[in-house]
């Protein structure tokens, strides 16, 4: 024995040796042609006829060729490394899903190494016709320690056993089509071309041969042993479907035209009585147990060490190690035979074996979906080299398995779902940062650009505000206390950005700029806030806060709100000099059409508010009855949304009030009612700042409207705001740049008024065709009557006509062309109305269709009518 090496973390381990044949194509093909052909195959044709055992064998092989498909694009887009199945979902669902499914793998395959292992300790007892109930139990723990030799030793030991096991199948199944082309019965084919009346329901008798199936990605559970995983993956495993459904199909009409019903159906061993020798057959069975148990036995500790290797599990990492140059898995080989000589002790494989069925079905749904997945996220990195792949296909694959699921057995199905969704709800919450890249970015970036444009496509409307927040800051122990403020009335609906704008020029800021993205990233990330940082690079604040405000966002996404900090400590030498720019840059960031928040927090202040209770909490809303007491009332409420302020109370206190417009309590109470918002409406006589201060010096948390006169930011009252603010605890000043309408109804807004100029546009169109049918109706009457009257005038040129009834006819026609004139009039007026009605809903972003545009020209004034 050599040293036992530790997998490299950061260097591939040595490339794989095997090829197609014996890397791919021999472990899927030998594990598809196992006990269930030999053994149940003739059962399944008895019970349900040719006829439905021949749907049964395309449904089934259906999810092995869907499967395939998805396996043969997804190995042509990445390099596959060890772990098969588990490998490829990790790398595209993430290490949550898995995670999940490689430990399920790895269980499924270990205990499969115990049920194909017992199947053959069956077949062996049955020929030694012994009855004893535990002699299977030990031929099945013999058969798991030798097949434990040729596991340690290495794949490379493996193949050689595998080509031997190829060889006794190849003659049985030879052995088998021989006679049964010698024993050909026409008359047998037809009447086991249908079912029996008593025979089993067509799921139970899916569920007996789907297993059947389950072996056509044992050659992934290979992949890191394969020279080019890339290639052979796709060609061995559509070779060894391809080929195994061809003799399963063969096998199935031979039975049917060889044997009886009644033989079929009471006899395991029918394909021995076909077969020109019958030896074969039972040669061929234990060949096939063996090599199932095989496959598994390379599998599964392949899987294992995938999944040690990328320390998901921390307690799983000393199966990470490998031996030799391949990194032979000899740790997994072990715990895989454990498990397996475990699950022969307990002998209740039937309760067992419908959740390791349900484990194997999960991972070929979740194979089929990753690459759908993959293929969804439109990302240029997803490009397969397999030219015959739709994501279609893997689409229709991933609920072909779920169905499958739920039709063999809901409750099985139901198990096998939870166990995989803990595995996964624990990995969630537990586990570190993935040290790989998947596919959840790509897919995420997708959904934004479609989202984006669908929404760029509806009216903005009052009832979608969401805050989208620019929180300025330059110290960094006063963004923490920012950013968390913004979190709290942020409310989990709108977006939170970091900003930090440098002034400078020259290639040097560059350097600093990476260096403060760092800084803001770090304060994000430490104190596990959503957000994102932020640096612009500008002459001066100012110019800077102009190109962001203007530039930030993409589409219908920008920035509504800006956040920043009042001063921390303002020396009363350059107060006033200080309060004038910063006054400059929030007049500015209001021109620009964001509301303003102005957060005073002092370090004492916040430390108390840390200690209060959320139950104990109070917010303070001075509401004078304009915007920005519309968007305090709503910020507050956001934040009772939050875990940290949603046992706290609102007071609303209404003040600043004319005696004309002084609202009632009971008044303000009633629009708390109709907005929906919970909160304590209180009429407060105040006329200076002293009246808030002694209201809400006891709140945890007061939103105050200000204003700006030039550049001085004011109190409510048009006093300096600074002396207040240092008699009141944290206070947000809230000054609001647009109009939140906290009772909008969905009819109204740019929506209504869309709405209603499609409403006109359509009327008047509807009265433009109207009118021309009119016009076009009296147009053709004048015109008879025209026509008419010239048939009596050329009449009376060689024949007396009567001077009266021409008088009429004259009368008439004139009478009818100021009848056409009218409706023309009419006509041009409806169309011109019709042709503004599409002018303003054009004006309002309506795009008309081809058929309202044909209508509009067709009512156009300026045709003739």
């Amino acid at each position: 024995m050599g040293k036992e090496t530790q997998m490299p973390r950061k260097q591939e381990a040595k490339a794989g040796t095997l090829g197609t044949f014996a890397g791919v194509f021999t472990p899927s093909i030998l594990t598809i042609l196992g006990i269930i052909l030999f053994l149940r195959l003739g059962f399944v044709v008895g019970n349900a006829g040719l006829g439905i055992t021949l749907i049964i064998l395309i449904l089934a092989n259906g999810i092995s060729v869907l499967t395939s498909f998805s396996l043969s694009a997804i190995a042509t887009n990445l390099k596959v490394k060890g772990g098969g199945d588990y490998y490829l979902i990790s790398r595209t669902l993430g290490l949550e899903f898995g995670g999940a499914i490689g430990i399920v793998l790895f269980l499924a395959q270990s205990v499969s190494i115990a049920f194909y292992c017992i199947g053959f300790g069956e077949v062996l007892a049955g020929i030694l016709s012994n009855e004893t109930q535990i002699l299977p139990q030990l031929i099945a723990a013999i058969a798991v320690a030798f097949l434990l030799i040729f596991a340690w030793l290495g794949a490379d030991w493996a193949t050689r056993f595998q080509y031997l096991v190829m060889s006794i199948l190849s003659a049985a199944l030879l052995s088998f089509f021989i006679g049964g082309a010698l024993k050909w019965d026409a008359n047998l084919f037809i009447q086991n071309w249908g079912s029996t009346p008593s025979g089993l329901k067509f799921w139970a008798i899916f569920a007996i041969f789907f297993p059947a199936v389950t072996g056509f990605t044992q050659g992934v559970s290979m992949s890191g042993d394969l020279k080019d995983a890339g290639k052979s993956l796709p060609l061995g495993t559509f070779l060894a479907v391809g080929i195994s459904v061809i003799i399963y199909f063969l096998a199935a009409v031979v039975l049917s035209a060889s044997l009886s019903r009644e033989i079929l159906i009471n006899d395991y061993g029918s394909m021995g009585k076909v077969a020109l020798f019958d030896f074969l057959i039972v040669a061929g069975v234990i060949a096939a147990t063996l090599s199932s148990a095989m496959a598994s036995f390379l599998g599964a500790p392949r899987i294992l060490q995938s999944l040690a290797g990328d320390r998901i599990f921390p307690f799983l990492l000393p199966f990470a190690k490998g031996y030799g140059p391949n990194q032979n898995p000899r740790r997994g080989v072990l715990i895989s035979a454990a498990i397996a000589f475990a699950t022969i002790g307990l002998g209740r494989l039937n309760i067992i074996a419908p959740v390791v069925s349900m484990f194997f079905l999960i991972s070929y749904g979740l194979l089929n979906y990753a690459t759908y997945y993959e293929a969804r996220t439109g990302s240029p990195s997803f490009r397969p080299r397999f030219r015959w792949y739709d994501a279609r296909l893997s689409l229709v694959g991933s609920l072909v398995c779920l169905g499958t699921m739920l039709a063999i057995d809901v409750y099985s199905g139901a198990i096998a779902l939870t166990i995989l969704l803990a595995i996964h709800q624990y990995l969630k919450r537990t586990s570190a940062r993935a040290r790989w890249a998947d596919s959840r970015r790509s897919y995420h970036l997708q959904r934004i650009r479609e989202h984006l444009l669908a929404a760029a496509k509806e009216p903005e409307h009052p009832r979608d505000w969401r805050p989208q927040l620019l929180v300025f800051s330059d110290d960094s122990h006063r963004r923490i206390q920012l950013l968390q403020f913004a979190s709290w009335f942020e409310g989990e609906t709108g977006l939170a950005t970091a900003v930090k704008i440098i002034e400078g020029q020259g290639r040097k800021m560059l350097k600093m700029k990476a260096e403060v993205e760092d800084e803001l990233l770090r304060d994000i990330t430490d104190n596990n806030f959503e957000a994102f940082p932020l640096v612009l690079v500008a002459p001066d604040r100012t110019q800077g806060i102009h190109a962001l405000i203007q530039s930030y966002g993409i589409g219908p996404l920008h920035a509504n709100t800006v956040l920043f900090n009042w001063f921390e400590n303002l020396p009363q030498i350059d107060h006033s000099f200080r309060e004038f720019m910063y006054g400059h840059r929030l007049k500015t960031a209001f021109r620009l059409g964001c509301n303003l928040i102005v957060l005073n927090a002092e370090q004492n202040k916040w430390t108390e508010l840390g200690e209060i209770p959320s139950h104990e909490r109070r917010i303070d809303v001075w509401w004078w009855g304009d915007t920005s007491s519309q968007l305090m009332l709503l910020l507050a409420y956001l934040m009772t949304r939050s875990a940290a302020w949603e046992d706290a109370r609102i007071r609303v206190m209404a003040a600043g009030f004319s005696q004309e417009t002084d609202p009632t309590v009971e008044g303000l109470r009633q629009r708390l009612e109709d907005i929906r918002i919970d909160a304590e409406p209180e009429k407060i006589d105040a006329s200076n700042a002293a009246a808030i201060a002694s209201h809400s010096s006891d709140a945890s948390l007061v939103f105050l409207p200000f204003r700006l006169r030039g550049n001085q930011p004011l109190d409510p009252f048009g006093e300096p705001i600074h002396p207040l603010l240092s008699r009141l605890p944290i206070t947000a000043m809230v000054m609001a740049a647009e109009d939140i309408d906290l009772e909008a109804e969905p009819e109204k807004g740019k929506a209504g008024e869309i709405a209603k100029a499609l409403d006109a546009f359509e009327d008047a169109e509807s009265k433009a065709r109207d009118a021309k049918k009119d016009a076009d109706k009296a147009a053709s009457a004048t015109e008879a009557a025209q026509e008419r009257l010239q048939q009596l005038e050329n009449k009376a040129t060689t024949d007396e006509v009567d001077e009266a009834e021409v008088a009429a006819l004259k009368a008439a026609a004139d009478q009818a062309q100021e009848v056409a004139m009218q409706a023309a009039r009419r006509s041009a007026k409806a169309a011109a109305k019709a042709e503004s009605a599409a002018r303003e809903a054009e004006a309002l972003g309506v795009k008309l269709s081809q058929t309202d545009e044909e209508v509009t020209e067709a009512a156009d004034p300026d045709k003739e009518v």
